[in-house]
């Protein structure tokens, strides 16, 4: 058995990013990594800390018809044969899963080669495609600390680890909570990597509803999709706002620090940089999920002071409205949710998953 460990992650940042942090790790302590992963990692690969990048067939099986489902079925076997020809080869101490369905044939070929298996949940509810896997690994590393969706079996084996956080986490997360310099309210909207165009239509529209004294003290940041870009920054124009309106920020945590206040989704990722960094928020989960996994993770940052929950068919411009004039009169609130917020994160979830992978591979070598 090699010290190589097989990195499996779906092709998106919500699980590649926590995928590249632990990868760090686990090359600092001495293993090296090989990431499997699909085509849409493409733009992430040049950044990923793996000696190699091996693109695995995967498909969704959650088409409408029958035909779609066998056809995305044909694709998973046909991407477990390519992992097991890769397991065969490659003789990796460990595998470990971040989720996505192109997580499910690396893992499922470890599993019947008997090789490790470690499966990371980021979210609260666990995902359609760990819950296939779950009950064929080793070990479940959890994000939160109540974990739905799963049964006695898996989650007497779940351990939480956190959700890992990227290098500029934890570098925002180093800033303080900031000054309310002359009274003003520093807000930043995001709606996930692509953006979402429910922010687009209620924050500006909340906006031209409170008092012009009032609005006058925000300083706004906001991610808009392209199409939205021209009329929302028509409206703060118009309005006479501080805002800057882009549809992609790559300074996102640094943004998140400077910020009184966020207003975004509720992914694991988005979530679990607010924790760490510590900031207080409005969140409203994506209301169509299969898995409501955003109103959990939103559910669990509320709880302990963080932040606000509110269901998208009453996140209206009135609401939003009354909301942003109570922050404004109440900075002292925000200074204590950003203390809640501080109190979830967990900073060091890369090195805890590492542990737990080393832990798993130690405790396998040691069975006869």
């Amino acid at each position: 058995m090699s010290d190589l460990v097989l990195v499996a992650a779906g092709g998106t940042g919500g699980h590649l990013f926590p995928a590249e942090a632990t990868s760090a790790v686990l090359r600092a302590r001495g293993l090296e990594v090989e990431l499997v992963t699909d085509a849409r990692a493409s733009k992430y690969g040049g950044s990923f800390p793996a000696r190699a990048i091996h693109e695995i067939a995967a498909a969704t099986p959650s088409g409408k018809s029958p035909l779609e489902r066998a056809r995305a079925a044909l694709v998973l076997a046909a991407g477990t044969f390519q992992a097991w020809r890769l397991i065969r080869r490659t003789r990796p101490a460990a595998v470990l899963g971040f989720g996505g369905y192109p997580t499910v044939p690396p893992i499922l070929a470890a599993s019947l080669s008997g090789v490790p298996t470690i499966l990371h949940e980021a979210n609260a509810v666990m995902g359609r495609a760990n819950r296939f896997l779950a009950p064929r690994v080793d070990v479940v590393a959890k994000g939160f600390d109540a974990l739905g969706g799963v049964g006695a079996a898996v989650a007497a084996k779940a351990r939480r680890t956190g959700n890992p956080v990227r290098p500029m986490v934890l570098e925002a997360a180093r800033l303080a909570f900031p000054a309310f310099d002359g009274g003003r309210l520093r807000l930043l909207v995001t709606g996930g990597s692509q953006g979402a165009r429910i922010m687009s239509d209620i924050v500006p529209a909340a906006i031209e509803l409170m008092p012009e004294q009032a609005r006058r003290k925000l300083v706004l940041v906001q991610q808009a999709r392209g199409e939205d870009l021209a009329r929302v920054r028509e409206t703060y124009a118009r309005l006479g706002i501080d805002a800057e309106v882009e549809p992609f920020f790559a300074d996102l945590p640094m943004r998140i620090a400077s910020s009184h206040l966020v207003i975004g989704r509720a992914g694991a990722s988005t979530v679990s940089e607010l924790a760490v960094i510590g900031r207080p928020a409005v969140l409203v989960p994506l209301p169509h999920a299969l898995d409501q996994d955003q109103a959990a993770n939103a559910s669990q940052f509320a709880a302990c002071g963080a932040g606000t929950v509110i269901e998208q068919t009453a996140f209206s411009p009135r609401w939003l409205a009354t909301f942003l004039l109570d922050a404004l009169s109440d900075p002292e609130g925000l200074a204590r949710s950003a203390a809640g917020a501080k109190g979830t994160g967990i900073t060091d979830a890369a090195d805890r998953l590492a542990s737990l992978v080393l832990e798993i591979i130690a405790t396998r070598r040691k069975t006869p």
